[in-house]
């Protein structure tokens, strides 16, 4: 495994499926930053519906549908679903992601810990989401909403230091000794 972070932001996604777990995939897709995200749902009760709202389709996704997307994520589909939507993503050159079949996913999407830009991720491949869940809430609490303006004061220093000229390894040696000296990770 290489864990990545993808810029949601710049690349076309798609969510695919049905029910309350695809809900939930759509709103940490859209937490995420996503910005052109197309939504797929077959079922689409109120909720999810309300959610999805102008991107909403209502149809399982082909070829000209997934052309260009980059990340697929898939939810709430049986098995045969799954494989046929993860194979047209496939061949449109798609990283694709399937709840809960591993041997379908090109990419696992972690459990997440979001202080606005500081973002922590816990991944298991797939292998103990109760793991990574049980991980998350722990990085939940050691790392609490503090954290948005800790990181914002450490990137204005490290945007200041660059700006003078200041070599990437000092930038780096300061960074440190900023930290330590607030002991924010004592």
């Amino acid at each position: 495994m290489l864990p990545i972070a993808l810029d949601l932001s710049r690349l076309p996604v798609a969510v695919v499926g049905r029910g309350e777990i695809m809900l939930k995939r759509l709103r940490l897709i859209d937490e995420a930053g996503a910005v052109r995200v197309a939504v797929h749902v077959l079922d689409a009760g109120p909720a999810l519906a309300a959610a999805a709202g102008d991107r909403l389709r209502p149809f399982l996704p082909g070829a000209a549908d997934l052309a260009g997307v980059r990340l697929v994520v898939i939810a709430g589909l049986d098995r045969v679903e799954a494989e046929s939507v993860a194979r047209t993503a496939r061949e449109a050159g798609a990283l694709i992601n399937v709840e809960d079949v591993v041997d379908l996913c090109d990419v696992h999407l972690p459990a997440l810990v979001r202080r606005g830009d500081l973002t922590i991720a816990v991944s298991t491949a797939g292998k103990s989401p109760a793991l990574a869940r049980r991980l998350r809430r722990r990085l939940e609490t050691d790392y609490g909403p503090e954290w948005v303006e800790r990181l914002a004061e450490l990137a204005d220093l490290r945007q200041g230091w660059r700006e003078q000229g200041v070599p990437a390894k000092e930038v780096s040696r300061r960074s440190d000794a900023f930290l330590d000296e607030k002991e924010w990770l004592a």
